[in-house]
């Protein structure tokens, strides 16, 4: 993990243009680039959505990944890079029934290690996605590093820190700042940074310590080899 800039591709079909048939078929191919040029995980962040409509969303997205996941595979050979997986934003029995690789909680969601549990009892994952069926990926949102030392304590597989920067959709919040993004590296899980994330500051998170960088618009609105080339570089 820390010889290779981790990226997280966070998803927001709202923010796409078109109706809804027409934004879910533009975050579907966004999805597939993502996938097709190797990013590492994918969280599907539709929380307006009903459980139904998620569910089939992420049934969508699964194939979509698994597709691109066998045929980056096929053409790398002996060395095939690290597969792309799916979290699901928070809903645990969503992920569960779609067989996703895990899930995304808040901070003050249900602790990751009942999720372990939860997850253990009904058997989720397959063994083709390369997963133990006991497994699953568990992100966490955190915003201090105290609750980065909390999400390492309840066995998360990674926490994800912000805001880093100031968000311009969201001056007023307050910015973490990279002396505390610092200091939350210092815990042992991987920490990915989020927030007001660009090419141009992505860089300094990397020096702070971050194994990755995490970040909606910086994927969804430019051209995805672009980026994941240019974080990856």
């Amino acid at each position: 993990m820390a010889n290779r800039c981790l990226l997280y591709y966070i998803t927001d079909r709202r923010a796409l243009p078109g109706n809804e048939f027409t934004r879910r078929e533009r975050l579907l191919d966004k999805i597939a680039e993502a996938a097709t040029h190797g990013i590492d995980y994918i969280q599907l962040r539709e929380k307006d959505l009903s459980a139904r409509h998620l569910e089939s969303l992420a049934r969508d997205a699964i194939r979509i990944i698994d597709q691109k996941n066998k045929h980056n595979q096929r053409l790398a050979g002996d060395h095939p890079p690290p597969p792309t997986t799916l979290l699901i934003n928070t809903r645990v029995d969503v992920a569960l029934a779609t067989a996703a690789h895990g899930v995304h909680l808040r901070a003050n969601d249900i602790a990751p290690e009942e999720v372990r549990k939860v997850w253990k009892q009904c058997g989720a994952g397959t063994l083709a996605r390369e997963l133990p069926p006991t497994d699953p990926l568990i992100a966490v949102s955190c915003h201090s590093p105290e609750e980065v030392a909390a999400a390492a304590a309840a066995q998360a597989t990674f926490a994800v820190f912000a805001p880093v920067f100031e968000k311009k959709d969201a001056p007023q919040t307050l910015s973490a700042g990279l002396e505390a993004l610092r200091q939350a590296c210092h815990i042992r899980i991987p920490v990915l940074a989020l927030g007001g994330i660009t090419l141009q500051n992505a860089q300094s998170c990397v020096e702070a310590g971050a194994a990755g960088i995490a970040a909606i618009r910086l994927f969804q609105e430019n051209d995805m080899a672009t980026v994941i080339r240019a974080l990856r570089n």
